[in-house]
């Protein structure tokens, strides 16, 4: 049995389904479904329990049948203050979950997040040093969730303590794909600019406030959700190892190259626009992000990211642009 916590979100349900994929019909998921549609990303799912995060440890205590546990379930909005409801969510959970995976010898596989790098001033370095996860400073408490995490894992492994056999954090960066309808604002900019392109409307850009930018043209990492539930399932037929992998493309792109992609995708003329960024935003926007994939190339994954205009053609024919927008 594979459990994935989040399962009925983004990157979980994802998960799922490439799992499904591969006849894999051993699959519990925990999460809490609401009333925001997210039940839809399982839809066409098999899985054989859905539990709530507040009783998976006691499902899991009498289990001796559990392979691994990818634990992509979180808090995962940047704009989040309550911290001690994030910090619950996102740390002290993800804490008994090593805890247990520990004692069972059970592989975990858990999100991280390239929110962990701050403002990038310090690179994108996945470097797994307890040293060198100190230097960073994330900007918002999600990402300061996520470090934290790091650093107990990094603390155990530099001491010698136990972990489980495979222990493997990925610090996700700009990820889109299928099954992000529930997410709201927080969905990827494909998902939220697919409806406007398609009514004709015009896209709305930032401009850039720094010299070596035009407008536009700042740069970040997107990976397309198939690319990363690949890397997860590669992961899962590891036997052991202990890491913390950057999971981009490698290489950055701009927003121009994305939003026009959408258009191209559609056989649309390019309608964009450049607005005045907000006050408060401006001191902390982030111009450029690009993952190194060198350790997780070096770990034996090597099947290179789908290109940008390939995997946005893909999400927006086989997925937005159909009745029915769920993987």
């Amino acid at each position: 049995m594979i459990v994935v916590t989040g399962g009925a979100g983004f990157i979980g349900s994802n998960v799922v389904a490439a799992l499904n994929e591969e006849a894999r019909r051993d699959v519990a998921v925990c999460d809490v479904l609401g009333a925001d549609g997210k039940w839809q990303n399982l839809r066409k799912r098999i899985v054989q329990d859905i539990i709530p995060p507040a009783e998976l440890l006691a499902w899991l205590e009498p289990r001796n049948d559990i392979e691994a546990v990818v634990h992509m379930g979180a808090n995962s909005s940047t704009m989040a203050t309550d911290a001690d409801e994030v910090i619950e969510r996102n740390f002290r959970f993800s804490l008994r979950l090593l805890d247990w995976c520990t004692a069972r010898q059970v592989k975990l596989i858990y999100a991280s997040s390239a929110a962990t790098y701050g403002d990038g001033a310090q690179g994108f370095d996945d470097d797994m040093a307890l040293s060198h996860l100190q230097t960073l400073r994330p900007l918002n408490l999600y990402g300061w969730s996520k470090h934290l995490f790091d650093q107990v894992v990094s603390t155990r492994r530099e001491a010698g303590d136990a972990l489980p056999p495979l222990c493997i954090g990925l610090k996700f960066f700009n990820v889109f794909g299928p099954n992000e309808a529930h997410k709201g604002p927080m969905m990827s900019l494909v998902s939220k600019y697919f409806a406007a392109i398609k009514a004709g409307q015009t896209i709305d850009l930032f401009r850039s406030y720094r010299p070596d930018y035009a407008d536009g043209e700042q740069l970040r990492d997107f990976i397309y959700v198939a690319d990363v539930t690949d890397v997860i399932l590669w992961l899962l037929d590891q036997e052991s190892g202990v890491g913390l992998f950057n999971l981009g493309s490698g290489r950055a792109r701009s927003f121009i190259d994305l939003t026009g992609a959408i258009f191209d995708a559609l056989g649309l003329p390019r309608r964009i626009r450049f607005v005045e960024m907000p006050d408060g935003l401006r001191d902390r926007y982030q111009y450029f992000t690009q993952a190194d994939p060198a350790r997780l190339h070096a770990a034996g994954y090597n099947r290179p990211a789908t290109e940008l205009e390939e995997a946005v053609t893909h999400f927006v024919r086989t997925y937005l642009d159909t009745p029915d927008a769920y993987r």
